[in-house]
C-alpha cells in the first residue's frame, strides 16, 4: 500500500484524474450542495489503539481464506441444494444484493449527473469520505438514478473497497436482472476487480502466523478498522460472485465453486461477529463502528434466515459443513439494522421485506407479517417516494392486504417513473398478470404474460406455459382475436427450459410435464383443466385471494363449472388426475370462504384416489398440506403436524416436491412454537 491510500480510498485530486473511456471525472464542486464536506484525516487505525481480539479462531479461517486454500465440499450436499434453492422467478434477486443508506435523501435529488464529495485537490480520503461518497451513489441508485451511481463510482473502483462494492453490486444487480449471457460475464468480471480491491486491505498472514494459530487458540490478533471494513466488504463480494457462479452456464463445477463461495463468506461474517462482540465487551471507541456492524447485522441476519428456511434434510446436511440458521436471530438482526442509521439499514430493510412479501408466501405458509413490513417501509416511501424499489414492496403489502385495485395502480406507477432499467417493469408485469388472473380477467393477465414472453429473460418456459395457460381460459373467438395457437404454445415449452448446474428448474420442469398433453406424438391433445389457477395455486395464490370474498366466490364459480364440465365428458387416461386437480382448487376456495367441512371433504376426495392417480401424483401430498392447514385453523395444531409429516415423509419424487418442502418446514416451525408456547 502506497503513501498515498488511506482507508482503502486513495488520495486523489477529482478535477484531473481521467476516467475510463478518457473521459475527466467529475469535479470538485458537482456536490457543493450537498452538505457533504469531510474535513481531511489521517489514516484511519494508525492514530489510535489497535483492537485485541480473541484471534486464534479468527486467524485461522482469515488466513486460510486470505491465501486461497481450498475448502473441502461435497459435490452431492451442493448439487442437492440447487433444487431447492432454485426459484425460476429469480424475483428475490431484485432484492438481495444491494447497498443502500439512511442519509436524508435530499443529498441524492440535486440536477448534478455525476456527483461527488466536495475536497481540495490535496485532500486525502479517509473511510468517512468513502463512506459519504458511496453513500450519496445508493442514494442515487435508490431514486432511479442508476446510470448516475454508476459514474460517480467507476472511477475508484479499483481502488476503494466500498466503491468497489457499490460498483460491482450494481453491474450484478443488472447481470441478474437482464439474464444475458454478457451482462453476467460483465458481472462476474466487475465482482473479480472488487474481490482483488478488498484483498489489499484484508490482514495479511504470514505462513509463520497462520501455522501458529492453529496451535495455539488463545493466541490474540489485531486488525485495524481499514481491515474490519475489508473483510465485511470482501464477504459481500463473495456472496454476489457466488450468485452469478450459479447462473453462468450449466458447469456442476460453477456450481460447487459457488457452494465454496458461499461457505467462506459466511465463516467471515461469523469471525466478524466475533470482532463485534469483543469489542463491545472491551467497550472500545471506533469511528465507524456502527457501519461495521451494520454489514455484520446483515450478513448474519440474511444468512441465519435463509438458511431457516431450508427443509430439514437439507439443513442437517449443510450442519455438517458449518452451517446453521436460526429464524428467530436472522429476523432481529436485519430489524435492528434496518433500524439504524447506517449505509445497510435499507438493505436489512430490504431483506426483511423480501421474506414478508415473498419469501414467506411463495416457500411459507402465506402467514405474512404485513403490520412490520409496513412500519419497515414506511420510512423508505418517505425517503424515496417515487424510487422503484420502494414503490415496488408498496405493491407487494397492498396486495397481500387484499387491496387489490390500489395494487394494481402502484405497480403501474411503478413502470412510469423510471425507464432506465426496464427490468424492474418486468417485476410489475408479473405482478399485474397475476392480479388480472385473481380477477379472471383474462385479456389483460393474457397481455402481461405476452409482455413478459417478449421481453424477459428470466424462464421463458415458464412465461410461455403461463401465457398458453391464461389463454386456455378464454372462449375461442377471443384466443382467436390475440392471434395466438394455443397447442403451439404448449409445444414450445419442452424447448424453452433452462438448467442450472445440470439441473433443470423446478417449475419449468412441471411446466414441461404438463404440456406434454399437447405432444405431437399424441394423436390429439388432451386439453388441461384449469391450467392458469393450477399454476395460480403452484404460486401459492390462493392466500391472497382469500382476503377478498368476492373474487374467491368467482374463482369457485369457476372451478364449479370445470367440475361439471369433467362429469360430462367421457373418461380418459387424464379423468381422475383432472377430477382430483379440481377437487383440490374447490377445496381452497371453500376453505377461503370458511366453508371448512366441505373443503375437508374434497380434500379427502383427493386423497382417497391416491391410487388412481396416472401423472400428477403432487396432488396428494399437495392437499395433505392444504388438509394440515384445515385442521390447524380449527385449532387442531397435534392433527395439523401429524398431517404434515405424512406429507413430508411418505411421499418422494413428485413435481415441485421442493417447494413443498420448504412450505412444510415453515409450517413445522410456527406451529410447533405455538404449541410448545
Amino acid at each position: 500500500m502506497d503513501a498515498q491510500t488511506v482507508c482503502g480510498c486513495p488520495g486523489r485530486r477529482i478535477a484531473s484524474r481521467p476516467r475510463p473511456g478518457g473521459r475527466v471525472g467529475p469535479t470538485p464542486s458537482s456536490l457543493a450542495d450537498s452538505g457533504l464536506r469531510p474535513e481531511p484525516r489521517n489514516r484511519v487505525g494508525f492514530e489510535r489503539p489497535v483492537w485485541f481480539l480473541g484471534g486464534g479462531s479468527l486467524r485461522r479461517n482469515m488466513a486460510l481464506v486470505g491465501n486461497g486454500a481450498e475448502l473441502e465440499a461435497d459435490e452431492d450436499i451442493f448439487e442437492d441444494a440447487l433444487e431447492t434453492l432454485s426459484m425460476p422467478s429469480r424475483i428475490d434477486m431484485a432484492t438481495s444484493s444491494q447497498h443502500c443508506s439512511s442519509f436524508d435523501t435530499k443529498q441524492a435529488s440535486g440536477q448534478h449527473r455525476t456527483s461527488t464529495v466536495k475536497r481540495s485537490p490535496s485532500t486525502k480520503v479517509d473511510l468517512r469520505s468513502c463512506l459519504e461518497e458511496c453513500t450519496v451513489a445508493l442514494n442515487l441508485f435508490l431514486s432511479n438514478r442508476f446510470t448516475d451511481a454508476l459514474e460517480l463510482l467507476r472511477p475508484w473502483a479499483k481502488e476503494s473497497m466500498y466503491h468497489a462494492l457499490g460498483y460491482s453490486t450494481i453491474v450484478v444487480m443488472q447481470a441478474v436482472m437482464t439474464f444475458e449471457q454478457q451482462d453476467i460475464q460483465n458481472g462476474i468480471s466487475a465482482m473479480k476487480d472488487a474481490l482483488q480491491t478488498c484483498q489489499k486491505y484484508r490482514k495479511k498472514f504470514t505462513v509463520v502466523e497462520s501455522f501458529s494459530s492453529l496451535l495455539s487458540r488463545g493466541s490474540l490478533d489485531q486488525l485495524t478498522e481499514e481491515e474490519m471494513h475489508a473483510e465485511i466488504c470482501y464477504a459481500e463480494c463473495l456472496l454476489q460472485k457466488a450468485a452469478l457462479t450459479f447462473v453462468q452456464d450449466e458447469n456442476m463445477i460453477n456450481f460447487i465453486k459457488g457452494g465454496l463461495k458461499i461457505r467462506t463468506s459466511y465463516q467471515i461474517y461469523k469471525e466478524c461477529l466475533s470482532i463485534l462482540h469483543v469489542i463491545q465487551k472491551n467497550k472500545g471507541e471506533h469511528q465507524f463502528l456502527s457501519e461495521f456492524e451494520g454489514g455484520v447485522k446483515l450478513g448474519i441476519g440474511a444468512f441465519n434466515l435463509m438458511l431457516s428456511l431450508l427443509p430439514a434434510r437439507i439443513i442437517r446436511l449443510l450442519e455438517f459443513i458449518g452451517f446453521s440458521g436460526n429464524r428467530e436471530l436472522g429476523i432481529q438482526q436485519l430489524r435492528e439494522g434496518a433500524l439504524g442509521k447506517t449505509m445497510r439499514s435499507p438493505l436489512c430493510c430490504l431483506t426483511i421485506l423480501a421474506f414478508h412479501t415473498y419469501i414467506s408466501l411463495i416457500l411459507g405458509t402465506g402467514e405474512v407479517n404485513i403490520v412490520e413490513a409496513e412500519s419497515l417501509l414506511e420510512p423508505y416511501l418517505q425517503q424515496f417516494p417515487n424510487g422503484s424499489l420502494m414503490l415496488f414492496y408498496h405493491g407487494r403489502i397492498e396486495l397481500l392486504k387484499g387491496n387489490v385495485e390500489e395494487a394494481q395502480e402502484i405497480f403501474r406507477k411503478c413502470i412510469s417513473v423510471q425507464e432506465e432499467w426496464k427490468q424492474f417493469h418486468h417485476l410489475c408485469y408479473w405482478e399485474l398478470m397475476w392480479i388480472f388472473v385473481f380477477q379472471q380477467n383474462w385479456m389483460e393477465a393474457y397481455y402481461y404474460s405476452d409482455l413478459l414472453c417478449k421481453e424477459s429473460k428470466w424462464s421463458k418456459a415458464t412465461y410461455v406455459f403461463l401465457k398458453a395457460s391464461i389463454l386456455s381460459m378464454l372462449p375461442e373467438d377471443d384466443v382467436e382475436a390475440t392471434k395466438e395457437d394455443v397447442v403451439t404454445l404448449f409445444r414450445q415449452v419442452d424447448g424453452l427450459k433452462q438448467r442450472i448446474a445440470g439441473k433443470s428448474i423446478p417449475t419449468e420442469k412441471f411446466a414441461v410435464r404438463k404440456s406434454r398433453r399437447y405432444s405431437p406424438s399424441l394423436p390429439a391433445p388432451v386439453k388441461l383443466v384449469l391450467p392458469a389457477l393450477e399454476m395460480m395455486y403452484v404460486w401459492n395464490g390462493f392466500p391472497l385471494v382469500s382476503k377478498r370474498k368476492d373474487l374467491s366466490e368467482n374463482l369457485l364459480v369457476t372451478v364449479e363449472k370445470a367440475e361439471a364440465a369433467l362429469q360430462s365428458e367421457d373418461d380418459s387416461d387424464y379423468s381422475v388426475d383432472d377430477e382430483c386437480l379440481v377437487k383440490l382448487l374447490k377445496g381452497c376456495c371453500l376453505k377461503n370462504l370458511q366453508r371448512p367441512l366441505q373443503a375437508e371433504l374434497c380434500f379427502n376426495h383427493v386423497i382417497q384416489s391416491e391410487k388412481l392417480l396416472k401423472y400428477d401424483h403432487y396432488l396428494v401430498p399437495f392437499t395433505l398440506f392444504e388438509l394440515a392447514f384445515l385442521y390447524k385453523n380449527q385449532g387442531e395444531i397435534d392433527k395439523a403436524i401429524k398431517v404434515l409429516e405424512t406429507a413430508r415423509n411418505n411421499y418422494k419424487d413428485y413435481s415441485l416436491e421442493s417447494r413443498l418442502h420448504f412450505r412444510i418446514q415453515a409450517a413445522l416451525h410456527l406451529w410447533r412454537k405455538s404449541s410448545s408456547d
